[in-house]
C-alpha cells in the first residue's frame, strides 16, 4: 500500500476536471463583510463541524458560541461525544449554550469503540448505537453520522461493514434520527475478493470501498455525508457522485486544504449548485490544516468566503 502522506502530497498536484479552479479566490475570502453582506447573511444556512475549533472552543464554550454566531454560523455538527458528554461537557448543557447563542445543533459525529467489525463484536456495536442514539435523541439532532472508516481490506470485509451499517441504521432510525456515513480519502481505494489491503490508483483492479458502501447499504437506513475535499484527495469528482447518487448524498462537509477558497483547487460553485439542485441544504464547514491557536480566525475566514459567495444560499 502506498505511503498515505506521499499520496496526499502528490494528489494536491493533479488536475481533476473542473474541480481544480475555485471560482472565488482567497482575496475575496480575506475581505471583511460589507454591511449589505451582513444583512444578507442571515438567510444563509452556514453550518460548522466543531472539530474545526479543536481545544480553542473549550476555553470558553459560551463565549465561543457567541463568536460563531457573530461570524454568520447558524448550525453546528458535534464532535467529541462520549457517554452523554461532548468533550466532557454534558450534552444538554452544551445544547443550552448553543441555543443561548442563537445556534442550533443538528448533527453529530460518533464512532463505535471498535474498528474491525466481526460477528463476535456485533452485539457490542449495536449496544453502542442504542446508547448513542438515545443520548442524541434527547438533544434533537437531525443526523447521526459515523466519520471513522472501519477495517475494509477486502470485498468480503467491506460488505460485512455494510451489514453492520444497516443494523446501526435500524437502531438509530428507531430513535427518530437518520444514520449517515462520512468519508475521508481512503474510501476511494479499491478492494478485491480475499484481499489483504486497500489499494489506491486507477490502474489497480477492484471495487472502490465507497461504491460498495453505496451499493450494499439500504437507502432507507443509511445516507451519506460527503466530504468534498477528501473526495478530491481520493481522486474523485464530488459533483459526479452527487449527480449519480442524488438520493443518497444528503449532507456535505465543505472543506479546503485550509481556509475555504484559498487553495484554488476546489470548485465550490459547481459543488453547491449540484447540492441545491438535488434538493438539499445542510452542510458543515470543516477546517483542518491550520495551526493550533488559529482555529477561530480560520473558521471566520471560511464564513466570510461563504457569505461573499453568490452561489451559497
Amino acid at each position: 500500500m502506498i505511503n498515505r502522506r506521499n499520496f496526499l502530497k502528490n494528489a494536491s498536484l493533479f488536475t481533476l476536471g473542473g474541480l481544480m479552479a475555485g471560482k472565488v479566490g482567497n482575496a475575496v475570502a480575506a475581505q471583511p463583510a460589507t454591511p449589505a453582506v451582513s444583512e444578507a447573511m442571515a438567510a444563509k444556512n452556514i453550518g460548522l463541524q466543531i472539530y474545526s475549533l479543536g481545544k480553542e472552543l473549550y476555553t470558553d464554550v459560551p463565549g465561543g458560541m457567541k463568536k460563531l454566531k457573530g461570524m454568520g454560523y447558524e448550525t453546528l455538527e458535534l464532535a467529541g461525544y462520549g457517554n452523554g458528554k461532548i468533550n466532557g461537557v454534558d450534552m444538554m448543557e452544551f445544547k443550552k449554550m448553543a441555543n443561548d447563542a442563537g445556534l442550533k445543533i443538528i448533527s453529530s459525529h460518533v464512532n463505535p469503540p471498535v474498528r474491525e467489525y466481526t460477528k463476535d463484536n456485533l452485539a457490542q456495536i449495536k449496544e453502542y448505537w442504542k446508547k448513542t442514539a438515545d443520548d442524541h435523541a434527547k438533544i434533537g439532532v437531525k443526523y447521526l453520522v459515523q466519520p471513522g472508516q472501519p477495517s475494509t481490506r477486502s470485498v468480503e470485509e467491506t460488505k460485512y461493514v455494510c451489514e453492520v451499517f444497516n443494523e446501526a441504521g435500524k437502531i438509530v432510525k428507531a430513535a427518530g434520527i437518520p444514520f449517515g456515513y462520512h468519508n475521508h480519502d481512503m474510501e476511494f481505494a479499491k478492494v478485491v475478493p480475499g484481499g489483504k489491503e486497500l489499494k489506491f490508483g486507477r490502474h489497480n483492479k477492484g471495487e472502490k470501498v465507497y461504491d460498495i458502501f453505496l451499493a450494499n447499504t439500504d437507502p432507507s437506513l443509511v445516507f451519506f455525508e460527503m466530504d468534498v475535499y477528501w473526495a478530491v484527495m481520493g481522486q474523485q469528482d464530488p459533483v459526479e457522485y452527487m449527480k449519480k447518487y442524488a438520493d443518497r448524498i444528503k449532507v456535505l462537509h465543505i472543506k479546503d486544504r485550509a481556509v475555504l477558497g484559498e487553495s484554488g483547487m476546489m470548485n465550490f460553485e459547481s459543488i453547491f449548485k449540484q447540492f441545491y439542485a438535488n434538493g438539499y441544504k445542510d452542510y458543515f464547514v470543516e477546517l483542518e490544516g491550520i495551526g493550533e491557536g488559529k482555529q477561530f480566525d480560520g473558521v471566520k475566514g471560511c464564513a466570510n468566503y461563504l457569505k461573499k459567495a453568490s452561489f451559497v444560499k
